[in-house]
């Protein structure tokens, strides 16, 4: 078939979801195609937020316990909203640090290297912020990570097979940290699989959730996975700089955390003062600090839209909009040089379409140009989003429609081939 203005335009009007879009600031005369990283501000997020700036302002101090949102409970009422998002009960989630601090904090609780296992398996696609904190932790362990950090190999440099990384679960290996979705190519991982496999060999495993929350749909405590940790600011929408989010299986609850705080108290015994820590026996003991609570705030907010539309509706849709995206592309510049990147079948496909070009880099400073918001990545990855939540069928024709005239009237030529000091 076709795909044209009026078969978008008629996609939008059956669109269950498009209420949401007005949920969401929008600026004029402009497309944004980045919400896998950076999610747009929500007019729910901004009211939670200045909730919250108010409740400083009135109670002061006594926000911790009075006010709109009490700060003291924020981050477990934040986990208990999260907890349908990635498949587990309440207590299993908390909303607390950044990505990576969380993992530092999860491999610090989880990595136990002991006879002959002891190394860590990654893989060689994940985002670097992930790597820099394994080789750091091997480093605390006393070992090198050029021996003790095994990634496995992509065949292509664009994906991971699941038979790869089953056979690299060797009798060495201590710990698994793997992307749920491959942060380049957007390729989802079998987490069930894997988890499956890792368990039978009495291995932990636990994910990088980054690419997939808010996109994708979790059943964690089902597959047995054993931990996991995220950022909220892509699909989630939690704003720059967004407090994390952080999964344990309830059967790991009473492990010591590997970084203690005072927040990993339980909440009746923290202001005892004792200097011996009675962790929280929930996901609520793998908190370190206080909590960033003007981060918090607007996941409020962002959650609440999640809880109305419902993941499951928001991954229909993240499919079907992202194939009208691919099937565009296929239609208007399949002659152009420009590569689809990212798996094609819906079972292994994240939320966001890549496309390959060895001008990567100019051509997105071209899209900018022409109010598309864009997404590089190194070495020739340019990232399009169409979010389920705030992404128009219209919209997407468009694009496709911009990238074409950029393409043939070669606009991109006039920008250096070479990121910005953000990508």
């Amino acid at each position: 078939m076709l795909f044209t203005l009026e078969y978008a335009k008629q996609l939008d009007q059956e669109d269950i979801l498009n209420r949401f879009r007005e949920e969401f600031y929008i600026k004029p005369n402009s497309i944004y195609m980045d919400g896998n990283s950076l999610g747009l501000l929500s007019k729910r997020a901004e009211r939670t937020l200045l909730e919250s700036l108010n409740d400083w302002k009135e109670h002061g101090i006594d926000g911790w316990m009075s006010g709109n949102h009490p700060w003291f409970f924020l981050s477990e009422k934040l986990g208990e909203m999260m907890a349908p998002l990635v498949g587990g009960s309440a207590n299993e989630v908390i909303v607390t640090g950044s990505t990576t601090v969380n993992l530092h904090q999860l491999v610090a609780t989880f990595y136990k290297p002991e006879g002959t296992r002891t190394k860590i398996l990654a893989d060689e696609l994940t985002f670097p912020s992930d790597i820099y904190a394994l080789q750091s932790q091997l480093r605390i362990h006393g070992f090198d990570p050029d021996t003790h950090l095994i990634r496995v190999k992509s065949r292509d440099g664009r994906f991971l097979e699941e038979e790869d990384i089953i056979e690299a679960m060797t009798d060495e290996i201590a710990l698994i940290i793997l992307p749920t979705v491959l942060y380049r190519s957007g390729q989802i991982l079998d987490m069930k699989r894997l988890t499956a496999e890792a368990n039978r060999r009495g291995i932990l495993i636990g994910f990088d959730g980054c690419h997939s929350i808010g996109a994708i749909p979790h059943s964690f405590s089902e597959w047995g996975v054993d931990f996991a940790y995220w950022c909220n600011y892509k699909h989630l929408n939690g704003g720059p700089g967004s407090v994390g989010g952080l999964y344990v299986n309830s059967k790991h609850f009473g492990t010591a955390p590997g970084l203690a705080g005072w927040f990993s108290s339980k909440k009746e015994k923290q202001f005892d003062m004792e200097h011996s820590l009675t962790p929280a026996d929930s996901a609520g003991a793998y908190q370190i600090g206080t909590p960033h609570v003007l981060s918090l705030a607007p996941l409020l907010g962002a959650l609440e839209i999640f809880a109305e539309a419902g993941i499951e509706k928001i991954r229909a849709k993240s499919l079907k909009i992202n194939q009208f995206l691919m099937n565009l592309l296929e239609q208007e510049l399949s002659d152009l040089g420009l590569k689809i990147g990212n798996p094609v079948e819906d079972v292994r496909r994240g939320g966001h379409v890549s496309l390959e070009h060895k001008e990567a880099a100019r051509i997105c400073k071209a899209l900018k140009e022409n109010g598309v918001i864009p997404d590089f990545r190194a070495p020739n990855i340019i990232r399009l989003a169409p979010v389920a939540l705030y992404t128009s069928y219209k919209e997407v024709w468009e694009v496709v429609q911009i990238l074409k005239k950029i393409m043939t009237d070669k606009q991109y030529e006039k920008f250096k081939n070479e990121r910005e000091v953000v990508a």
